[in-house]
């Protein structure tokens, strides 16, 4: 009895039949089953993998990581613009905020939702906002102009004070803006008030056709000297000024974003709503009980509140 190789018995009527492919080394290869690829392979293409994995975002990420920052930076102030507008001030400071830690710190960032956390009733958070803005630009007068204010709803008069007269320091000589800023902050917590008239003077004489918010300051300072019908006088021009700015911009529609023209209306009203406020002073002083009555409810309506820094 034969056996295969198998162990398994060969019939005595079988004979097997020949290779056609014998002899063929060509055959023989097709034939064959693939040669496994040795484990040292493998680990060499999983190594590469894995380098591939780390090494091409490692190159990539870095080129285009500025222009992602940029695309979220600029759409998180477009968002804030336009929850400004709508006065969802949570939301605007939430845009800026995510914006500050996309861009870093930033001191027109920084200084831009110090005001949006002073409108929202957040002092003391506006307050850290434009320090650590004048910390990072001690030369540059926006942080210190926007801390005077944030110090003025605070009741820290000698820190409004202070960083009021640094503005004018760091200004250039009868620098307008500086001057009449100081005189402002001066007259809001009712110190120096010659003084505070003769910055304001000063600095309309420097701009020639002084604009309605100098002609407010000076309105206001006239009323707190007690010389109430040039107080009177000044604020009238004051207003209608500003009217006049916002019906310029009002001819806007239609050719401007619509949030952005809402955000410049909404700016127009809070500075007339302190015009009209200060112009109510000045007729409560002067006896007119029922233009001051009516001056005071528009200036309501259009936002005045000292607590939120509209003042």
């Amino acid at each position: 009895m034969r056996y295969d190789r198998d162990g398994f018995p060969i019939p005595p009527d079988f004979e097997p039949v020949a290779d056609p492919f014998a002899g063929d080394p060509r055959m023989a290869r097709a034939a064959a089953p693939p040669a496994r690829r040795p484990s040292g392979s493998r680990k060499r293409l999983l190594v590469l993998g894995l380098a591939a994995a780390v090494l091409v975002p490692a190159v990539v990420v870095p080129e285009l990581l500025p222009a992602v920052r940029r695309t979220v930076v600029e759409w998180s102030l477009e968002r804030a613009a336009v929850r400004e507008a709508r006065n969802d001030l949570g939301g605007a400071i939430a845009d800026v905020g995510r914006a500050l830690r996309w861009h870093g710190d930033d001191v027109d960032l920084l200084c831009m939702r110090a005001m949006l956390r002073l409108e929202d009733g957040d002092p003391r958070g506006a307050l850290e906002d434009a320090t650590r803005a004048a910390a990072m630009a001690p030369t540059s007068p926006q942080p210190l102009r926007v801390r005077a204010l944030v110090s003025v709803v605070l009741d820290d008069a000698d820190a409004a004070l202070a960083d009021a007269a640094t503005v004018v320091d760091l200004a250039a000589p009868g620098d307008a803006e500086a001057l009449n800023h100081r005189a402002y902050i001066r007259g809001l917590v009712g110190r120096d008030l010659e003084a505070a008239l003769a910055d304001i003077d000063a600095a309309i004489g420097a701009v020639g056709d002084a604009p309605p918010e100098l002609l407010d300051t000076r309105g206001f300072i006239l009323h707190l000297l007690g010389r109430t019908q040039e107080a009177i006088d000044q604020l009238n021009l004051a207003i209608d000024g500003m009217q006049q700015n916002r019906r310029q911009i009002a001819l806007l529609a239609g050719r401007i974003d619509r949030s952005e023209l809402a955000r410049r209306m909404r700016s127009l009203d809070h500075g007339l709503a302190v015009m009209l406020h200060h112009r109510a002073l000045a007729c409560e002083q002067a006896g007119l009980a029922e233009q001051a009555k009516q001056d005071f409810e528009l200036a309501r309506k259009k936002g005045y509140d000292p607590a939120r820094g509209i003042l």
